[in-house]
């Protein structure tokens, strides 16, 4: 098991400055706090960033807490699109820190009724306020998917955020109002279908770089994170989905979960008592919205 770790950590090392240079860059020093100093570990730095941006019980966060993630993102983004190459001591504590922001997170992966985060995604924009009192994480789009596709080179850091985005589906789609149609119907499947696209897109462009006995070592360490027993999800379809998952024969799992946007749909759709005629088009949306979202990822 060590050795299995040991290889992970040692997958993706290069040249880059150590701990990406994020302990030299003055905005992530300012921001992250004392913490961060020159020549500290890279395993401090990543559990001073998770204290440095972790919000309340509730979810909520501060100005500081999401300025302080954004200007991570931001820094480890100015390495240049489809570039970045994490130092495997920051993959698991950033994938913890994004997993924080879920449902920032999945409003910036799913990308269609999130014109707050669209436009206020600047480097130089601060995180933004909305109703209830907390702020919101947003960066521009290769910036994020950049650093996902770093902190997936780790399966169980991907397992993480996939988890996440999984238990923030369920709630979008609970929150559906029990008389929506049109739109009100549509959108929220569709956005979560795209969000697990772009997910998917990532998977494929990390185990593409792997040998055959590398992807399979990639996608069961994917799996058993999200199948362990002690994962748990309580909104929406994600439950019935989780368990679904589980009673899926092993080899069949993986691609399971390739089609999960139009299963969690599936299943919504029938605790919702959607008409035969409703359903059928709100799954051929899903579809199309996740092999959009999946095509958008360069291997």
């Amino acid at each position: 098991m060590l050795g299995g770790i040991g290889a992970w950590l040692l997958l993706g090392r290069d040249t880059t400055p150590p701990c990406n240079g994020l302990t030299e860059n003055d905005g992530v020093r300012s921001s992250v706090g004392q913490d961060v100093r020159p020549g500290m570990g890279c395993q401090a730095l990543g559990e001073a960033i998770v204290k440095a941006s972790a919000g309340d019980t509730r979810g909520r966060h501060s100005l500081a807490q999401a300025q302080a993630l954004k200007d991570v993102l931001t820094a480890l983004g100015a390495q240049g699109p489809g570039r970045l190459t994490l130092d495997p001591a920051l993959r698991r504590p950033l994938a913890t820190a994004l997993a924080d922001y879920a449902p920032d997170l999945h409003a910036m992966l799913g990308g269609i009724g999130i014109q707050d985060f669209a436009t206020k995604a600047a480097p130089a924009t601060p995180p933004w306020k909305s109703g209830d009192g907390t702020y919101h994480l947003t960066v521009l789009t290769d910036t994020l998917r950049d650093v996902l596709r770093a902190i997936a080179q780790d399966p169980h850091s991907y397992a993480l955020l996939r988890l996440a985005e999984t238990r923030t589906a369920g709630q979008s789609l609970a929150a559906v109002p029990a008389d929506a149609e049109g739109f009100g119907l549509s959108v929220p499947p569709t956005e979560s279908a795209r969000a697990l696209g772009v997910l998917d897109g990532i998977a494929d462009a990390v185990t593409r770089d792997l040998d055959p006995s590398q992807a399979r070592t990639w996608r069961a360490a994917v799996l058993d994170g999200l199948t362990d027993d002690q994962v748990t999800a309580t909104d929406g379809p994600a439950p019935a989905w989780l368990r679904d998952l589980r009673s899926t024969p092993e080899e069949e799992r993986y691609e399971s979960l390739r089609a999960q946007g139009v299963e969690m749909t599936r299943l919504w759709a029938q605790q919702r008592k959607v008409d035969e005629q409703t359903q059928q088009g709100l799954l051929a949306k899903v579809e199309r919205s996740a092999l959009s979202a999946y095509r958008e990822i360069e291997p």
